[in-house]
């Protein structure tokens, strides 16, 4: 650290301080080495969520990054803020704590969710590796409370923390803010504590200040028109360089000196001190794995047997070499815990039961050893499946492993590993709720007080994706557009280009799981989930990754469940399927596939699917392979779609019609797609093919342009890309131009192995929908909402086809459409809008028990329904068979909403007319 001049910034917020900073993490690291700081600490309030990404931006910046939080604290004499830094592993692991308890009321049974805070008996109990600072003017633990109050805070925290105590003073140069820093100073000086200078940086520029404004008016619920008193009034909340500090405290220059010794102090690294260690399994995970897999693969490969045994051991020496056979055979206990839950919810149905309890997804699926041990269902030698994405000599993260569930099966699973780990040492994984166009509009559009009636107009014309583009939106709504160079309207299009891709808040990963076999909350900070019995780390996929820790991927997929309960009614039917051996080149299925004929098929059923699959025309599930992970944003901005269906279209026409290739060094890696990019694997190839990368370079390049990243790193990247092309004779253009395929590509695409697995399942959907239309129509009305359709639509295509259509009967109809024994799809009574699934299930399950009912006053007496469901019940038809219906309704008092139906219509009309 610089000894003298120097300066350190000890309190600054990013993104992550939700609803209240207003810069990235690598905005403000990028900010900080050019204004020269010798460190960072980021300091968000309540939770560690970007820490692990901030430190990492900042070691590649040259920075010394601290790990802190602004943790919200409370005793007798009520709420306030502490800056906590972690010195060592056990500050650390006692921040993660404090987070973690701060959290833990937040989400009661009743009511909505509580702010965080930790009582401060904890923070003194957890004091340990940590360095306190006593927080803002306006929120510290010291400017809060009345002068006894503030001394006897001083002295607790003093005995707790002794020298890693600090005075925090700042100079938000606000009215009364100098009479707080006085006496604050006054504070220290009766304890002869050591004063520390902050700056409580919000923003990384000052032009960034507005839309820290708006974020607070927005958190607030206050318009900015109102002035929320949270509001800071001016933009001194900037990161500032150590110049400017020394201007701001030339009165003061011991305090900004304790910012570099505390930072001296603060060595403790996130990104490789966390000690993390992943559940203990088998005394010698090596041998028991090996022996599981060889033990496998005289059964799975009769033939092949050699190819099959070298990619075997291949897959085990990388295992043994990176440590990971623990984590693969936790994966597979995890996958016998889901067959015991999958055996729990399908109960006797033999027809489920044969079914797996899930399957693989992603670059997993390219691996011999997840096939061998029931992970994957793909052999991924048959399907040529490379294994450089999952797993190579230079790995650098943990790989992931997606396993695809049922929705029943998976919900189910979720529970039963918090009970066999226990709430500490498992979590569900975080994901950040980011800004895109329409709610940066609505959430922006009150805060400015615009017209509600102008905010639901553009809204509603916005693509719903990009808030960049909401300038140019305005511009072409008509009402709006002539007034587009009104202030309030420039100012929204000017926010909503800040705001985009910020995170609003912390939610849930759809199903990463992260366990350990110590505590977890002495590695990341965990809180309760919105759903009761879950909860999450603030940590997301990536830095869970980054970190080591062992995740494990439980998907909820709508139609694998659709496929399990086709299965069944196909079976109840009299017929068995299994799905494991139908053929997969029914010539009937690809031809309606080729027509585009995929309404509700996996994959393939959305308009740009089935205009590309009308271009494309696949005949072979290698074809299906492409055509999933063809339209995907990255093969779409990284400009593959169209070259690939060009040359399609001319091989078919041509099969030696020849193909450019950018260079004949990406000849081999990218002969299977014609020459582009649609494959993530493919970034890999290219990389080695063309940059002389190794696998680790490739992968860590791939990774790199999968997220967010600095222009710092970008910058790296290509250095290195470039000059590995120019050592290989490939000209800088050309290098410079397949580089910008890559990062265009890098907004998002499959590995070729999770686009097989995603192929064989749509190939499945389609098969069933060919061969068993009836039941296939059932299972997808049954496992609503998914898929691009509503029902209406499913149901005219349906009936198109020949599928005969029933209509709901109050007493022949099932909870779920179903179908009758001569064929015809009978819909069920969750079907009817307004009867939920407790409502239906109360219906059948009364007639089961004492007889169908006679007439709509029998079923008004026996079943507890209130007046509007009864109507829904009507009006949808249900109750047509009982007769007599307009004078049942008379008898009963009941009104049928005029909106409901056209007959609804009448019969109100009639009623009112006293006609009955």
């Amino acid at each position: 650290m610089a000894a003298e001049g120097g300066y350190a910034e000890l309190h600054c917020h990013s993104a992550c301080s939700f609803l209240d900073g207003a810069s990235q993490p690598e905005e403000l690291v990028d900010r900080a080495a050019r204004l020269g700081l010798d460190a960072l600490a980021l300091t968000d309030h309540d939770n560690l969520c970007a820490a692990l990404p901030f430190a990492q931006l900042a070691r590649a910046a040259g920075l010394h990054p601290i790990t802190g939080c602004e943790l919200t604290v409370v005793d007798a004499d009520g709420p306030m803020h502490l800056v906590l830094l972690a010195e060592d592993r056990a500050g650390h692991a006692n921040l993660c704590r404090l987070v973690t308890i701060a959290h833990a009321a937040t989400r009661p049974e009743r009511g909505g969710p509580l702010p965080p805070q930790a009582p401060l008996a904890e923070v003194l109990e957890h004091a340990g590796g940590l360095t306190c600072l006593t927080g803002c003017p306006a929120h510290g633990a010291l400017s809060t409370a009345d002068g006894a109050a503030a001394r006897r805070r001083r002295d607790l925290l003093l005995e707790a923390f002794g020298e890693r105590l600090a005075i925090e003073l700042q100079r938000p140069l606000q009215q009364g803010a100098e009479g707080v820093l006085r006496r604050l100073a006054g504070l220290a000086r009766e304890r002869r504590l050591p004063v520390v200078a902050t700056n409580d940086a919000h923003i990384h520029l000052r032009r960034r200040g507005p839309l820290q404004d708006a974020l607070v008016a927005i958190r607030t619920g206050t318009p900015l028109d109102a002035g929320p008193a949270e509001l800071r009034g001016n933009r001194e909340h900037v990161l500032k360089g150590p110049a400017e500090m020394r201007r701001l405290f030339a009165d003061l220059p011991e305090a900004l000196r304790e910012t570099l010794v505390i930072a001296e102090r603060c060595r403790f690294d996130v990104t490789r001190d966390l000690g993390y260690r992943p559940p203990a399994g088998a005394a010698d995970p090596d041998r028991a794995l090996a022996e599981l897999c060889r033990a496998r693969l005289v059964e799975r490969y009769p033939v092949n047997r050699r190819a099959a045994t070298e990619r075997l051991e291949t897959e085990l020496a990388l295992i043994r070499s990176h440590g990971l056979a623990g984590f693969f055979l936790l994966h597979r206990d995890i996958l016998e815990l889901a067959r015991e839950v999958a055996a729990e919810v399908r109960g006797p149905d033999a027809a489920r039961a044969v079914l797996p309890p899930g399957r693989g997804r992603g670059s997993s699926v390219g691996s011999i050893v997840c096939h061998l041990t029931g992970l994957s269902h793909v052999d991924p030698l048959a399907a040529g499946l490379s294994l450089g994405r999952f797993l190579n000599e230079e790995l650098a993260s943990t790989p992931d492993i997606d396993l695809d569930f049922p929705r029943d099966i998976r919900e189910r699973l979720i529970l039963r590993i918090h009970e066999r780990y226990g709430p500490r040492r498992s979590a569900l994984v975080g994901a950040f709720s980011t800004y895109r166009a329409r709610g940066a509009i609505r959430e922006l559009g009150r805060a400015l007080s615009i017209p509600a009636s102008d905010i639901a107009r553009l809204a509603a014309a916005s693509d719903g994706w990009s808030a960049e583009a909401v300038g140019e939106e305005i511009r072409r709504v008509p009402g709006l557009a002539e007034r587009a160079g009104e202030p309030r309207l420039r100012l929204l299009a000017a926010l909503c280009r800040q705001i985009a891709g910020l995170p609003r808040h912390l939610s849930q990963h759809p199903g990463g799981m992260v366990v350990s076999d110590g505590p977890l909350d002495a590695i990341v900070p965990l809180q309760p989930a919105a759903m009761a019995g879950r909860t999450i780390c603030q940590w997301d996929k990536d830095a869970c990754a980054d970190a080591g820790l062992l995740k494990i991927d439980l998907l909820g997929l709508g139609m694998l469940s659709a496929v399990e309960r086709c299965v069944s009614e196909i079976a109840r039917g009299g017929e068995a399927v299994d799905l494991s051996r139908i053929p997969l080149d029914d010539a009937a299925v690809y031809r309606e596939i080729r027509a585009a004929d995929t309404v509700g098929v996996f994959q393939i059923e959305s308009r740009a699917q089935m205009q590309t699959l009308l271009r494309v025309q696949p005949e072979t599930l290698d074809d299906l392979v492409v055509e999933v992970a063809l339209v995907r944003p990255g093969p779409i901005q990284g400009g593959a779609v169209h070259p690939y269906i060009r040359r399609r279209a001319a091989r078919r026409a041509d099969p030696d019609c020849p193909i450019p290739y950018d260079h004949p060094l990406l000849e081999e890696p990218l002969r299977e797609t014609l020459g582009v990019i649609i494959f993530q694997d493919q970034v890999l190839d290219v990389a080695q093919a063309l940059a002389g990368f190794t696998p680790g370079q490739a992968e860590a390049l791939r990774r790199a342009m999968s997220r967010r990243r600095s222009r710092a790193a970008i910058a790296a990247q290509w250095r290195a890309f470039r000059d590995g092309a120019a050592a290989r004779g490939v000209p800088e253009e050309t290098a410079r131009t397949v580089f910008r395929r890559i990062i265009a590509f890098s907004a998002f695409g499959f590995p070729k192995s999770h686009s097989a697995a995603f192929a064989l399942l749509a190939y499945q959907s389609a098969w069933l929908r060919h061969h068993h239309p009836a039941a296939f129509l059932a299972a997808l009305l049954a496992e609503q909402p998914m898929g691009f359709y509503p029902p209406a639509s499913l149901l005219r295509d349906a009936e198109r086809r020949g599928v005969p259509l029933r209509p709901v009967d109050v007493r022949r109809s099932a909870v779920e459409a179903r179908v009758e024994p001569d064929g015809a799809v009978r819909l069920g009574l969750r079907q009817v809008a307004g009867i939920g699934r407790a409502d239906a299930e109360a219906l059948v399950a009364e007639q089961a028990a004492r007889g169908p009912f006679r007439d709509l006053r029998d079923l008004a007496a026996r079943v507890e329904l209130p007046r509007d469901r009864l109507e829904a019940l009507v009006a949808a038809g249900a109750c047509d068979a009982f007769g007599q219906r307009r004078r049942l309704l008379w008898e009963l008092g009941l009104a049928v909403r005029p909106e409901a139906a056209r007959e609804g219509r009448q019969l109100a009309l009639d009623l009112r007319l006293g006609e009955a």
